[in-house]
């Protein structure tokens, strides 16, 4: 297997500067993203899960690397203002999905054949761990799982984490991390939210932005199935997500 450096392009330094700029704007500090990030690399490296061991996570994410590349499909990124309708749509075209946290909750939502189909053809799920039902649903589906620090959802990965382990859930993991240096074990792809890291980890990956689709993205409204969350602090972070998500110039 090539090393993973080797098959991931490099990063739009561009995604990665705008995350100082976002800690400037709200007044968080880096501090807590590398306690977040520490802590949550500590956590799996101890955690005596074989395939969550740093050689396996990297094997994790070579695998979603090959299935993303192994078609000429749409890889389309679900957000969480998406409705039935639109994954009704996708799934006729045969196209593989990519979820932003709890955005799986809508399938609940479809027929139980068409349900399964949009389980299957979900290649993973982008979450910094407050996706509530819906990331609950993911994960109990064992879709591979995205997993990111940031300096205030300690309390939120720890319950996923706890969570996996409680229920003996065999499931593949990718940490992710926000600040702008190397951590060994875990990747900055860029972005903010669950929506625009899930694009930048797209692209970042090889899939040619030609190949890359948004549903269910707004900056106007919270969505249907985004976790608890503060209404107001959120339309502020998705306006941020707007200028990450027009630095790729992708549309949604």
């Amino acid at each position: 297997m090539p090393p993973i450096k080797q098959r991931i392009e490099h990063t739009n330094h561009e995604l990665i500067k705008i995350q100082d700029e976002i800690r400037d704007f709200f007044g968080w500090n880096l501090s807590d993203d590398l306690h977040s990030t520490e802590k949550l690399l500590y956590t799996v490296d101890n955690s005596n899960v074989n395939s969550w061991k740093i050689s396996n996570r990297e094997k994790n994410l070579f695998d979603i690397i090959e299935r993303m590349n192994s078609t000429d499909k749409k890889i389309v990124i679900v957000g969480a203002a998406v409705t039935s309708l639109e994954i009704i749509k996708i799934l006729k075209n045969n196209n593989f999905l990519v979820l932003a946290d709890g955005a799986g909750a809508v399938f609940s939502t479809l027929d139980d054949e068409l349900e399964k189909e949009a389980w299957s053809r979900s290649l993973c799920v982008i979450s910094d761990g407050d996706g509530g039902s819906g990331l609950t649903k993911a994960i109990q589906k064992k879709i591979p799982l995205i997993l990111h620090a940031h300096g205030d959802n300690i309390l939120s990965w720890t319950k996923v984490i706890d969570y996996i382990l409680s229920s003996d859930i065999e499931m593949k993991i990718v940490l992710t991390h926000q600040l702008p240096k190397k951590i060994d074990g875990m990747y900055n792809f860029g972005g903010f939210t669950d929506g625009d890291r899930a694009v930048c980890f797209v692209h970042s990956i090889g899939v040619p932005k030609e190949r890359i689709v948004m549903i269910g993205t707004r900056t106007d409204i919270v969505g249907k199935w985004s976790g608890i969350t503060d209404k107001e602090l959120k339309l502020s972070k998705l306006k941020w997500m707007e200028k990450v998500l027009q630095i790729i110039e992708i549309n949604y």
